[in-house]
Order: structure tokens, then C-alpha cells, then sequence
């Protein structure tokens, strides 16, 4: 099952958050998403013609969070969106990050 088809699960602090080798395979399977350096979030700069058509984007990213119980961190400017996932209850990355970037992707 590709990430895109999994569904975000709960995740709860006590969780370990995912080792850095894991997340180095999985961001792989999402293209244009990197991973940063203390492997602790994933991040992708999405670019669009102009203001409107970015905060469209960025609705489109709510909607699917709020579908998933799982949301980014968003920075909304002038034609650009920026996302950042990381599960924050853990410190650290989860699959449900993964998830989310596929689906915010597709």
C-alpha cells in the first residue's frame, strides 16, 4: 500500500520517533519533500502564480489534516506555500508524516 493510500493513526507521547535511516527510505517515496538535518521534520516549498492560488493550496492542506487528524505547519506567502511535518507529541518524525506529505503531494 503506498502512503498516499494509508490513513494517519494517533499517535501519542511515549512513542519513539522514527530513527533517522527509516525516514532517509521513506522521504524517498515522496518527491520533493527533504528531510532536515537532525531528521526531526520533513519540509516542501510548493511554488504557485500568485496569492490566490497559494491560500487555495493551503485550504486544500487543511482540509486534508483535519480529514487525517494530523497537521503541518504552514507558512503562506506571495505564490509560495511552505509545509513543514513533524509529530510534535514525539519529538520527532512519525509514518503519519509521511502520509500527510504524500497525500499534501498528490
Amino acid at each position: 500500500m503506498s502512503l498516499a493510500e494509508k490513513k494517519c493513526i494517533p499517535c501519542e507521547a511515549g512513542v519513539m520517533p522514527m530513527f533517522r535511516p527509516q525516514a532517509e527510505e521513506l522521504v524517498k517515496d515522496i518527491p520533493g519533500w527533504e528531510l532536515s538535518a537532525d531528521g526531526k521534520s520533513i519540509a516542501r516549498r510548493f511554488t504557485f502564480k500568485n496569492f490566490a492560488e497559494a491560500l487555495a493550496f493551503v485550504n486544500r492542506i487543511g482540509a486534508i489534516a483535519e480529514q487525517e487528524g494530523h497537521h503541518p505547519d504552514i507558512s503562506l506567502s506571495w505564490g509560495e506555500v511552505s509545509v513543514s511535518l513533524s509529530t510534535h507529541a514525539i519529538g520527532g518524525l512519525s509514518e503519519n508524516d509521511f502520509i500527510l506529505a504524500a497525500k499534501i503531494s498528490a
